[in-house]
């Protein structure tokens, strides 16, 4: 059972939001219970079969299907022995079988040999059954049926309200793969009564094997639904790794290329001229601290022309296996490994459980990344790379120290000795074209203002007042620029202005084509492009920016690829 307080009102409810105020509430408590006579969890402390009372096994919990299991028995060395087994895994990674605590910490699979265990999968497998788990899956279902009945009818009646007012061709299902999604998916499809929603799938190039299987099967399985895919196509993952190092649970930078940049252009692409897109996501709070502070519905902060509503924000692992195995719906394969999350397989934000699971199941691909961490280690210095590695070091690790590319962080200034509030810089890249696109936003360029023999370039704004002179030939990398308005860029002083004219000089010498900038304008007024020789082309189009100034601001410093790289000066 959940319960939530509103302090405010002084009520408890199901639900974080109270029903009075309609403010955020904070969780009290999560219950699971278990029914020692049915030998199965329940929501409600009274078991609906027998009558009789449970007992508290944890917060939440999740089903340990029969391939899950016989690798949990192979590793304590009893293989089946929990086969005629109710199997369950409770909050804290925590094995339960028939409502008893299985002596086994994730800590243990250190000291385990990967290759045997896997040996002994594949001889075992065969003699594995769903026989007693569906059984005890057919009672779990009955036990907590008004659950299921509770969370899918809110759900649904919470979806039919906020696309109420939005056409088909206005909305999507932002699909992944995970159950979450495919959860949502099917919510969606039932409250608004057809199939006919678009699904857009961000393929990152790093999702699981059983992941690509599983939107194969979705696809064959709505046919008359539209599975489009998002993909960064100019990118190559393990090239970015040589270049910015691997990601860590601080410095995501894959998730801005190879997901958020990806899936705003092809938003782009499919609701060319909405100003406002309706999005149903998968995010639920109890998957994090971090995602325990979102919203139900917001405007994605990500992704400018974005509304984002989670119909399932509040629902727990318990809820979300109870609405799966009461549908009976089709779901990704990885979860009857025992992978919780199926994200990214080799996401900073994975498990140690995660890993030990990649070893099993994907022990080429998990070779070639440990590889590819213990070289980065080496790289940047580390006295036993190995051993940071292996203990997962290098998933908390910060900024760019180490790196080449890091050094393009650095602004190279000095304040102008005959002229007020003018800068020269020395730039780490030649003056280029390029370098007046990222002055756009002050204002429009013009050239025939300026003397063409000094490299003379000015920025105007809508009125023809001077706001910026550029001066720098190109080719070259001495540039000077001179502030003539300390509005410029809506700015409210010179050292504003200045701040935001730093910011563009940073982002000209460290753009990668990462397309943070690009998502970020909600006018779809900036091209990223990559060639195929790695060049980035970055374009303004004059007749969609509004000089709002978002994208100088957006980020801190100017560039997202600044605060990954962040280094000690």
């Amino acid at each position: 059972m959940i319960k939530y307080i509103c302090r405010k009102c002084n009520v408890n409810t199901e639900r974080s939001e109270c029903p009075i105020c309609k403010e955020r509430t904070e969780l009290e408590s999560s219950t699971i219970y278990w029914c020692d006579d049915c030998n199965i969890p329940l929501f409600e402390e009274i078991c609906p079969i027998c009558a009789k009372k449970a007992h508290r096994i944890g917060g939440d919990l999740r089903p340990v299907f029969p391939e899950e299991r016989l690798l949990l028995e192979i590793m304590i060395g009893e293989p089946f022995k929990y086969k005629d087994a109710s199997v369950w895994n409770a909050s804290g990674n925590h094995y339960y079988a028939d409502g008893k605590k299985i002596k086994f910490t994730v800590s243990q699979t250190k000291k385990l040999d990967a290759k045997e265990i896997r040996k002994q999968l594949t001889q075992l497998s065969s003699e594995n059954s769903y026989d007693v788990f569906e059984a005890n899956i057919k009672k779990f279902v009955t036990a907590n049926q008004k659950r299921y009945d509770y969370i899918s009818k809110e759900a649904m009646e919470y979806i039919r309200t906020k696309a109420e007012n939005a056409a088909l061709t206005e909305m999507f299902v932002s699909f992944s793969g995970g159950k979450d999604s495919t959860v949502v998916s099917e919510l969606v499809m039932r409250a608004l009564g057809t199939q006919e929603i678009l699904h857009l799938y961000g393929d990152t190039t790093l999702e699981f094997p059983e992941s690509k299987e599983y939107v194969k099967r979705f696809r064959k399985e709505h046919p008359k639904t539209l599975v489009d895919t998002a993909k960064n196509k100019d990118k190559n993952f393990e090239e970015l790794c040589e270049q910015l190092g691997p990601p860590s649970r601080v410095m995501r930078w894959c998730c801005t290329i190879f997901k958020t940049g990806a899936i705003q252009r092809r938003i782009q692409t499919l609701f060319k001229g909405k100003k406002k897109i309706l999005t149903f996501y998968g995010i639920r709070r109890s998957e994090s601290s971090s995602r325990n502070k979102y919203d139900r519905e917001s405007d994605s902060p990500k992704i400018a022309t974005q509304k984002t509503v989670s119909p399932i924000i509040d629902w727990t692992d318990f809820d979300v296996w109870l609405y799966l195995l009461t549908t009976g719906i089709d779901f990704n394969s990885a979860y009857r490994l025992g992978y919780t999350r199926v994200g990214c397989w080799c996401c900073p934000n994975n498990s140690d459980w995660s890993g030990f699971l990649s070893q099993i199941y994907m022990p080429e691909q998990y070779e070639k990344w440990h590889t590819l961490l213990v070289e980065f280690a080496k790289k940047i210095g580390k006295p036993d790379p190995e051993v940071y590695v292996d203990e997962g070091n290098w998933k908390a690790r910060q900024g760019g120290n180490g790196l080449e590319y890091s050094q393009t962080s650095v602004l190279t200034f000095k304040p102008c000795a005959l002229q007020e509030n003018a800068l020269n810089f020395e730039l780490q890249r030649p003056i280029s074209e390029e370098l007046y696109e990222l002055f756009k936003p002050f204002g429009y360029i013009n050239k025939s203002l300026g003397n063409e023999r000094l490299g003379e370039v000015f920025v105007v704004d809508r009125n023809g007042n001077l706001q910026l002179k550029l001066q720098g030939k190109l080719g070259q990398t001495t540039l000077k620029v001179s502030i003539l308005s300390k509005t410029a860029g809506h700015s409210k002083s010179m050292k504003a202005v200045e701040d935001k004219v730093k910011n563009q000089i940073t982002k000209y010498q460290m753009c990668m084509g990462c397309l943070g900038c690009e998502s970020a304008c909600k006018y779809s007024a900036i091209a990223i492009k990559t060639d195929r020789s790695g060049l980035v082309s970055y374009k303004i189009k004059d007749d969609k920016c509004v000089r709002c100034g978002h994208c100088i601001a957006h980020y801190d410093g100017g560039c997202y690829m600044r605060k990954v790289m962040t280094i000690k000066r």
